[in-house]
C-alpha cells in the first residue's frame, strides 16, 4: 500500500469514526433537537437508540484490527444509514444544510472503504 493511500485512509477513517461516534452519542442521549428531527423526518424516537448503537458498534468494528467481514458490514451499515438520511431530507424538501452532515459522512465512508489496507479487506478465495 502506498504511503499516500495509507494517509488518505487514516484521515478519512478518523473523521468518519469521530463523526459517527459523536452523532451516535447525541442520538443515544435523545436530545430534544434529535427527537424533533426524527419526528420531522417521520421516524419514531426509539429509532435513535437503534441508530446510535449501530453507529458506535460500527466505529469499533472499523477501527479494530482484523475481522474484515465485520468491517464490510459496518461500512455497509454506514452507507445505508447515510443514504437513508439524505433521501429522507430530500423527500421532505429540506435545505442543503440539512444534507451536509450525512453527505459528508457518506463521502468519508466511501473514501475509508476504498482506501482500506489489504489487511482490512476480505481475502479472495484461492
Amino acid at each position: 500500500m502506498k504511503k499516500r493511500d495509507k494517509i488518505i485512509y487514516w484521515i478519512a477513517t478518523a473523521w468518519l469514526a469521530l463523526g459517527m461516534l459523536s452523532t451516535g452519542i447525541v442520538q443515544l442521549m435523545q436530545t430534544k433537537e434529535e427527537t424533533t428531527l426524527m419526528a420531522h423526518l417521520g421516524y419514531p424516537a426509539y429509532l435513535l437508540t437503534l441508530l446510535a448503537i449501530w453507529k458506535i458498534l460500527g466505529v469499533i468494528a472499523v477501527l479494530i484490527p482484523k475481522f474484515p467481514l465485520l468491517k464490510e458490514w459496518a461500512y455497509a451499515g454506514f452507507f445505508f444509514a447515510m443514504t437513508g438520511a439524505i433521501f429522507s431530507h430530500l423527500v421532505l424538501g429540506d435545505r442543503g444544510k440539512d444534507l451536509f452532515g450525512p453527505s459528508l459522512l457518506l463521502v468519508l465512508t466511501m473514501v475509508s472503504w476504498y482506501f482500506r489496507p489489504a489487511s482490512r479487506k476480505i481475502s479472495k478465495p484461492a
